[in-house]
Formats: C-alpha cells, structure tokens, sequence
C-alpha cells in the first residue's frame, strides 16, 4: 500500500521498499520512470543492514540536519531484496534517519526500509496542503497520515554524498537553508546582492553584511509550477531577512527564466541586473566554499557540466580558465561537438553518440571498421539522412563543449541508457556505477582510453581530443570486453587528461611562477570517481585542490557564485586590477552578449 505523509516540509509518499509491486504502483503514481528513490530506516542499524556505512557517512546520517547519504549498496545479503525498482541501474542507495515526531512512531515497529519520496508530479513541487494532496493523486494513495501543523515554508530534503573522505552537499535545503554561509575575507564591505540562479537545479542567495544566504532547493524552473514556487520564494525570505537588494546577478544566458526575472525586476527599479558567466559562477561559488580571499590572486578553474552560455554566445560545458572573483580568461576547453536537435540530445544520448563519431571518423570509416558492432546496427536504423544534413547545415545542432555530453555519448555507446534519459544525467550515474574498481586500481594506467590535447582552429586553444578515446573503446567493443572494465577505463584516461589540461594551463599562464592551487567545480564533480581520480594526481603534481563541501557543485550553487562575482566587481572594478588580455577578453564578452540579446 501507498501512504501519504505529512513531513516538514511537505507531504511524502511512502512504501514498504521491498515489495516490487508498492514500488511500481509509486513509480507510476509520480510519473518518475527510472530516478532512483530515497529511502528511510529507523536507526542507524537497520541502514547498515542495506549498505555499507562509514564513521563519517554514520555522522552525517545522524546529524541534527537528517540528510539522505548516498551510501554503497551491500551485496549478497541473505535476506529479502530491496526492489529493483527502488534505484535501477545504480550500486548506490540514498538513505535517511526520522527527522520528525511522525517519523519516529512511524518507523518503531518497521523492521524493513520504506521509499519516502516527495508528494508530486515528476519534477513539479511537492504538496504542502491537504487540498493540493488531493487534486494532485484523486487516486492511488490508500491512506494519508496528516496532522494540523501548517506547513509554512516548502522544503526538500537535503542530499549528501562523502567523496574523497569529505562530506559534500548535493543538494542543500531541509537542515540547511537558510542557515548563513561566511563569505571570505574581504568581502565584510560587499554591497547587498540578489543572485537570481539557474534553469535547472535552481536556488538564489542573498548577499549582505559578509554573509550569503543560500535558499532551499527550489528545482528546474521549466515546469511552470516550480517557476511560481521560485517566485514565491524569492519574496519570502526577502521578507524574512528584510533584504533589499544594492545589486542583482543573474546568468548570462538571455533565456533563462531566472536571467528574464532578474532583468524585469530590475528594471523596475531603474538599474540593471549584471550577468555573470556559467562557469565563472561554478569557480566563483567554489572558491566561496573554500574561504578563498577576494586578494588572494587567480586560481586554475576546472568547470565541467552539461550546458552553459559562453562569451560569445556559444555553448559550453567543459572549460579551464585562470580565474578569481572579477575575471575568467578561458584558456582550455574539450572538443565542440554538434548537439543534434539541441535539447533532444539531452533526453536521447545516442545522438550524442552519433555526432561524437561523425566528428571523428565519419560514417564509412565507422562502417568500414566497425560494422560487426550492435551499436553500427542501432545508429544505422536511425534517420541519418536528416541527421546528416541537419549536420552539414548547421541546423538545430548547436556546438558544445560538453563533458556532460561526452558522458552521455560514451554511456550510450556502451548500450547504457542509450535510447532515452529518464533524468538528467541518468547516462553518467549509470556509467559510474558499472566501473570495475580492481580496474580502476590495479590495472595499468596506460590502458586508460587515451586523450589528445591538439589546439582550436582560429583561436588555438588548447582543446581536450577524444579521437584516441573512440578508437580505444570502440575496438574494446569488438573484443567483447566487460563493460565494467570499459567504463573504469574511460574515467581513468579522462582523469588524466583533465590533470594534463591543467598542468598545461597552469604553466602557460607564467612559466617561472605557474599557479599551483586549482578549483574544481562543475555537476560532472558529483561523480566519486571522478572527482578522488583527478584530485589524486593533481595532489600528486603538487597543487592544492580546492572541491565544494557546503555549496553544492551543481547548478545549485550558482547563485553563491554569482553573488561573490557581482560583489567582488563592485567594490574592487575589474579594470583596477586585471591584466590588459583579460580586460579584452570582458570587453569582448560584454559586445557579444549584447549583439546575442539584440
């Protein structure tokens, strides 16, 4: 059976999680295809029964803030499975103790775990009142758990992951928000700053008085429901703080529903919001994070995710820059690759798949070598004759520079979440979860898929070339080779091109005193494997590694980043201290985003 709960900050649904059938019934109730489910369990105890938890995972689960912890699955337990259906096509369960009253009596006498999830529609915000319950699920739910505590603020439960031996925030709001983050030193005279977010992943932040106010989870702005929610929001812990914005901050990219608020509501004050680039922000929130000072000089930024507006207008997704709060040279980037049917490359990774090795090898040479793989038969049932042209045309298939794209294509390659993503990085979760960890420790480093490092056309930018990595894997594929093997060694050679890039950045920027501290950033730096492979050898070559810990590395953290950016230019102008090349580049920037507005 299906029961509804009223939680802290909003109506859960829940169910025994090891009965199949209850969690299928809840998978088609929510329209939630394949999105892995929380679970909860009464005490620390019966978490373990399920998964494997370490000292600092146990200490997280049993804050005061009651987290759901991604943990390691346990395996080959002689008791009754979870259903598959609880966290398909992952060797991860995201776990949480009681954080209410209701929970603990709920949970005294349940011996096993129950799927909690929010009460909503697929990515819509979950129900906070009786009425709105019932209008969402008229059927379905074969009781509901209620009391007469309103429910004054809406609010998900908080996510977090322990990598490399520290506990990181994925996703930050119930224990979390709005408890105040410290900005770093120099920041105690910023100016007050409203940071507006993302699309996706969205929160806002409040800067004032040398403290950043991060709001709670509010989700992907495209459902028009979150969108009103986000709006909501934004007044009330205005309201709250009683924060009237000096300056707004917002992103760059012109179609972003919070960049179009943020100039409205600008506007109708008589100034104009600043916007700030994707990835500047991604460093910025992460330097924030690390209490890097605003005098403290550049860093090497390392911003990898799925998408973001550029300088120039372009996409990108996987860049590497000298930056500090007031600038961002981009001095490395991976291979653009066409985006076949723009926001449908995102929902069908094979495209992905498809313009990856049109760009390489072009289809008779594919054919030529390739032709006894089922992954020539599947693209070649496909529409290439339109996607061939809309290739040759330059036709609904922007450029990226995408490591989240690169994700997407390699996982479908390898037959994993190939045909439909039923969420956002489902190709990526998914390849993590399968690599082979004796490979990716024991294994010789030179079986790792290799990367080039050649230079752009026009601009010479040194670009990351996965031309190697495609030969590698694709021949890997004619010998039959496990796909967990394959996925290990796709992290392990992109590990170790991402600290390459690095070194060769850093080293170009002043080859008598290269820089030597690097910061991390980015959704792609959810991914544990990734994320200790390149923090090890970039410790190894001697820099210090900066990573989120409170911010989460995703687009949930945007808006810290923004904010810092924003202040750091107001008090100390760009053009006081840049160096000429990167007052160029901003002016360059600032022309291209008005003739992309225009």
């Amino acid at each position: 059976q299906i029961v509804a709960i009223k939680g802290l900050g909003g109506y859960q649904l829940a169910c025994d999680a090891t009965q199949p059938e209850a969690v299928a019934r809840l998978r088609d109730l929510k329209r939630r295809e394949r999105k892995p489910f929380a679970l909860m369990a009464a005490d620390l105890a019966a978490v373990r029964a399920w998964c494997e938890v370490d000292e600092a995972e146990a200490a997280l689960l049993q804050s005061p803030a009651a987290p759901i912890v991604l943990l390691a699955r346990r395996r080959g337990l002689a008791q009754a499975a979870l259903a598959d259906a609880v966290a398909p096509g992952l060797n991860t369960l995201g776990f949480m103790l009681p954080s209410t009253g209701p929970h603990h009596l709920m949970l005294r006498r349940m011996k096993r775990p129950v799927v909690l999830t929010s009460a909503n529609l697929s990515d819509e915000p979950q129900a906070i009142d009786l009425e709105t319950l019932k209008q969402r699920f008229p059927v379905g739910l074969d009781f509901v758990l209620d009391h007469d505590r309103r429910i004054a603020r809406r609010v998900d439960d908080s996510v977090m992951r322990v990598i490399d031996a520290v506990p990181r925030v994925l996703r930050r709001a119930r224990g979390f928000a709005p408890e105040p983050i410290r900005m770093p030193p120099g920041f105690e005279a910023a100016p007050s700053v409203l940071a507006y977010g993302g699309e996706l992943k969205n929160t806002f932040c409040l800067l004032r008085d040398g403290q950043a106010v991060l709001s709670q989870h509010i989700g992907d702005l495209q459902d028009a429901a979150a969108h009103a929610d986000y709006r909501r929001a934004l007044r009330d812990l205005q309201d709250f703080f009683a924060f009237t914005p000096q300056l707004r901050a917002c992103d760059a990219h012109p179609e972003y529903l919070s960049s179009k608020l943020a100039h409205d509501e600008a506007a109708r004050t008589g100034r104009s919001a600043t916007e700030v680039l994707h990835h500047h922000a991604h460093i910025a929130a992460c330097l924030v994070d690390n209490g890097w000072p605003l005098a403290a000089g550049p860093v090497v930024g390392v911003a990898l995710d799925g998408l973001g507006c550029g300088e120039h207008g372009e996409l990108w997704g996987g860049e590497f820059a000298i930056t500090d709060y007031r600038s961002f040279a981009r001095r490395g980037t991976f291979k653009p690759v066409a985006l076949l049917g723009a926001e449908q490359a995102m929902r069908e990774p094979w495209r992905n798949t498809y313009a990856h090795l049109m760009a390489e090898l072009k289809w008779p040479a594919f054919t030529m070598n390739y032709h006894a793989l089922a992954l020539h038969d599947f693209l070649a049932a496909q529409p290439r004759a339109v996607l061939d042209g809309m290739l040759a045309r330059q036709v609904n298939s922007p450029l990226a520079s995408s490591c989240g794209r690169l994700f997407d294509a390699v996982a479908a390659a390898l037959g994993i979440c190939r045909e439909h993503a039923a969420y956002e990085g489902q190709g990526a979760v998914e390849l993590e979860a399968l690599v082979d960890h004796n490979v990716l420790r024991f294994e010789d480093d030179g079986l790792g898929y290799p990367f080039g490092i050649p230079r752009l056309k026009g601009s010479h930018l040194p670009y990351i070339e996965p031309l190697a990595m495609w030969s590698a894997l694709l021949g890997d594929l004619l010998l039959k080779t496990p796909v967990p093997t394959m996925a290990a060694r796709f992290h392990k050679g992109l590990a170790r091109v991402i600290a390459t890039m690095v070194d060769k950045v850093a080293s170009a920027h002043d080859e008598d005193r290269p820089l030597r501290v690097v910061a991390l950033s980015g959704g792609v730096f959810q991914n544990k494997v990734l994320l200790e492979s390149v923090s090890a050898q970039l410790r190894a070559a001697g820099y210090t590694v900066l990573t989120h810990r409170r911010v989460p590395c995703n687009d949930g953290g945007l808006s810290v980043g923004q904010a810092a950016v924003v202040a750091a230019r107001q008090m100390v102008p760009l053009d006081h201290q840049a160096p000429a090349s990167i007052l160029q580049e901003d002016a360059a920037r600032r022309s291209a985003r008005t003739r992309l507005q225009t």
